[in-house]
């Protein structure tokens, strides 16, 4: 992790735990906003207005928080307005790294041979993990935005007429059954795996577990009759559920121990899954194998590094 600007020491997946050994997420670090006449968004300062090819996106293709902004992105029509550059899917004791494993890339940006360095470039005195995605700004040369749930909604609204795709991720009418949904399957479901997977005592462990798939049961039964959740097409919260549950089966239900049941075993889910994946350009943004190599890649989870055969991914949901 970095402290004051400098890498002190390799990278580990629980940087923080609470009273009963429960994992404790980092707090993401750069809170602006892109906005179509540079105005400040809800949080951060202003100046970041929406010009095409101005910023970038920096992504893991195993991680599900990035791939809620790539999902986003495409929805949206925004892949000419902002480039992307992909990690490659191995943790490395320097964290997130730029290379030439298939699917990912070198930094077209800043030429870092490690994330934390552009980190480091917007902030020479940063401190913690170098986490994706992370939103930056080519013209002003630093970042805007690391945190998910901020860049997804931007991408709704904030790039203006730069977006060709005209699917509303938040639709007014529903904004706080949208809201309400998203809170409860955050702690539960989406960090609630994480939870499971890095629990440090029994009691935390049990406690994520039983949230993951009390979670998992109300979705299961929130989808019957839907196509999506709030709408005719995919809304910010089908893609805050579906990052989840196409990993769940490839890599948490065994690496992170969330093994009651998988996602193939529900009706609902499986269906849902399906349907997001044959929307147009979801597919593109999800990579079984990155999945598979960078989850089984955390050595504290998975001391021998060996990457499991299965599941048969054509089988999935």
């Amino acid at each position: 992790m970095l402290v004051d600007g400098k890498w002190t020491e390799d990278w580990q997946p629980v940087q923080a735990k609470d009273e009963k050994g429960g994992f404790v997420r980092q707090i993401s670090t750069f809170r602006n906003w892109v906005t179509p006449d540079g105005r400040p968004g809800p949080t951060g300062t202003g100046g970041f207005a929406a010009e095409p090819g101005r910023y970038h996106l920096y992504v893991a293709l195993i991680c599900p928080w990035a791939s809620r902004t790539l999902i986003g992105r495409k929805l949206k029509g925004l892949e000419d307005a902002i480039s992307v550059s992909v990690v490659e899917p191995v943790l490395t004791t320097q964290g997130w790294r730029f290379g030439d494993y298939p699917g990912a890339t070198v930094d077209h940006v800043n030429g870092a041979a490690y994330l934390h360095q552009v980190y480091t470039k917007a902030d020479p005195h940063m401190n913690g993990r170098a986490t994706v995605p992370l939103l930056w700004d080519k013209k002003a040369g630093t970042a805007v935005n690391n945190e998910s749930a901020d860049i997804l909604r931007m991408m709704n609204d904030g790039f203006g007429d730069l977006a060709r795709g005209r699917i509303d991720l938040y639709p007014r009418a529903r904004h706080e059954e949208i809201d309400a949904f998203n809170a409860r399957i955050y702690p539960a479901l989406n960090n609630g795996v994480y939870r499971s997977g890095f629990a440090t005592t029994q009691l935390a462990y049990d406690e994520a577990f039983a949230e993951v798939f009390d979670c998992l049961d109300w979705v299961e039964t929130e989808l019957d009759g839907r196509d999506f959740l709030f709408a005719d097409h995919p809304t910010e919260a089908d893609i805050r559920l579906f990052v989840t549950l196409v990993r769940f089966d490839v890599a948490y239900h065994g690496l992170f121990k969330c093994n009651l049941r998988r996602v193939s075993d529900y009706g609902n889910l499986s269906a849902f899954c399906r349907r997001m994946l044959d929307w147009p350009g979801v597919a593109e943004t999800v990579s079984f194998d990155h999945i598979k190599e960078g989850y089984y890649s955390i050595r504290s989870l998975n001391p021998a590094g060996i990457v499991p055969a299965g599941p048969a991914i054509d089988e999935l949901f």
